[in-house]
């Protein structure tokens, strides 16, 4: 259900109303459908830890694929599907790096910028979230692309 933005948070008691209110200020709730749905995901136990497996396949892969297509300083993701890639030694613009990425190799990943207006323009984010071959063969593009 990645996108759904529906979950939880466990507080101590003091913060309890203060995130209480600064989430009224953002939602009122999360729509009811999204909540039928996240509760019958709790009885899919086999799919979430086929997805599980899976993502982590695709990162296993792109961890080890990715440096020899140049991306060699990158941040292993532990709790999401995302890999964060330093490209300071290669570009100071995010963005233009993307757009590039995307017209010469077809492979789609997001600006740095969209997550740190500070510092994002050194960093890529890429997502292995899609299928197990279309991580792989992104990967191969980029082995070709410099």
């Amino acid at each position: 259900m990645a996108g759904w933005r529906i979950g939880w948070m466990v507080l101590p008691a003091d913060l309890v109303r203060p995130v209480e209110c600064l989430a009224q200020n953002m939602f009122i709730s999360a729509p009811y459908i999204s909540q039928v749905v996240a509760e019958a995901a709790f009885d899919c136990q086999a799919e979430l830890q086929a997805n599980v497996a899976r993502y982590r396949r695709s990162r296993d892969h792109l961890l080890a694929a990715l440096p020899q297509a140049g991306f060699t300083r990158l941040s292993p993701a532990e709790g999401a599907f995302y890999l964060f890639a330093d490209i300071s030694n290669r570009s100071n613009d995010s963005a233009g790096f993307c757009a590039r990425m995307l017209v010469e190799a077809g492979v789609a990943v997001s600006p740095g910028v969209d997550f740190d207006r500070g510092r994002g323009n050194r960093f890529l984010r890429f997502s292995y979230c899609g299928p197990e071959a279309d991580m792989q063969e992104a990967a191969e593009r980029l082995k070709g692309w410099r």
